[in-house]
């Protein structure tokens, strides 16, 4: 007879491995950072090989929240309902200048940054981002979700 060959790993090593290719993303989309989206959505980029080309618009389907452009205080409540109804285990990119601090806005109206409303997971710099970097922020959270914990938070 052959020598019996097995494989172990942890349960959590593979769901992490499974989430890390079938990220459901919700784009809450404001401003003009939004054609740069577009264009990363597109074929030319081919998100669709990190598994995360379908975007859901609504956030019970979505387990990446993706804050596109300039937030205010006027719709930070709504940014932060979108993300409470987001099924766990959940992450959140900031697209873009405006959402990390708040861009070029220096005003009583805009919010410097999301993470005043809800925690961010990875920071896409630029104003507005190239695809290449919004690229390398989702396989930066890859990483991070086959890194992390089972439960994300």
């Amino acid at each position: 007879m052959g020598t019996g060959e097995f494989f172990t790993t942890k349960l959590a090593e593979v769901v992490n491995w499974a989430r890390k290719y079938s990220i459901f993303q919700y784009p809450f989309v404001t401003a003009c950072c939004a054609m740069e989206y577009m264009s990363v959505m597109g074929s030319h980029f081919d998100l669709a090989r990190f598994g995360a080309e379908i975007p859901r618009f609504t956030p019970r389907q979505s387990d990446m929240l993706i804050v596109v452009g300039t937030v205010t205080f006027k719709n930070a409540p709504v940014l932060r309902k979108v993300w409470e109804q987001m099924t766990e285990p959940k992450w959140v990119v900031a697209f873009g200048a405006c959402a990390s601090s708040g861009g070029f806005y220096d005003n009583y109206a805009t919010v410097p940054g999301i993470d005043h409303i809800v925690p961010v997971d990875v920071y896409i710099p630029g104003c507005p981002p190239r695809p290449e970097q919004i690229l390398d922020g989702l396989m930066k959270l890859q990483e991070k979700i086959q890194n992390g914990p089972l439960l994300a938070r």
